[in-house]
């Protein structure tokens, strides 16, 4: 017996027609969630939300303090003689006869949009269901699981997006975060962003 169903060719017979069933309904018992979960990591969640839809920081007081590399990772209140120079907004430290600048001074900082999850859909999604669509064909020749499909398409989506993290270049970063981080790549510091794209099957329609 053979039937069509979401466009692939079902073939069974009376010994597996039931199993073919049961696969078939699967598909629709489970799906996958793709992304930085805030039940893994709450900061990395936070990073991600702000990368992909940006944000405006402002100061509770003056300024926002920006470290620069002299700065070496410590606060402000860490620097012994530290000062603001008249009339500038930095602070630095004496140099011999000269100074170090260890902070910038700024009203705001604002971060662009850089999406890398939505746009990755936006790009991939057509791809993706020609991945599924040929995993459904083995699912209801029960080749496979229903949940090994979502298993493997939630780990071609998430290298998908780690793909896009290691690959975005726009817009870039502002020349003081590169100065710090001494790379142009505004998604890649330490690649912890991008070594925290999962995904989850669960249970249900996502």
């Amino acid at each position: 017996m053979a039937r069509r169903r979401n466009g692939v060719n079902i073939s069974t017979n009376e010994d597996n027609f039931e199993s073919v069933v049961n696969a078939v309904r699967d598909l629709s018992r489970y799906s996958v969630e793709v992304g930085i979960f805030a039940s893994d990591d709450s900061f990395y969640a936070m990073i991600a939300n702000v990368h992909e839809f940006g944000m405006k920081i402002e100061p509770k007081g003056q300024f926002l303090t920006i470290p620069k590399p002299a700065a070496e990772g410590r606060k402000a209140s860490e620097i012994p003689g530290l000062f603001r120079p008249k009339g500038k907004n930095i602070l630095a430290v004496k140099d011999g006869d000269g100074i170090k600048i260890m902070f910038v001074l700024v009203e705001s900082v604002t971060i662009p949009e850089r999406s890398f999850v939505r746009s990755t859909f936006d790009e991939n999604e057509s791809d993706w269901g020609q991945f599924m669509e040929g995993m459904i064909e083995k699912v209801v020749s029960l080749e496979m699981s229903a949940r090994t499909l979502f298993e493997r398409l939630g780990a071609r989506i998430a290298a998908d997006i780690q793909e896009k993290i290691t690959t975005l270049r726009s817009p870039e970063n502002a020349g003081i975060t590169k100065e710090n981080k001494g790379s142009s790549n505004p998604l890649m510091d330490t690649g912890g962003l991008r070594s925290r794209v999962t995904w989850k099957v669960v249970e249900g329609n996502a």
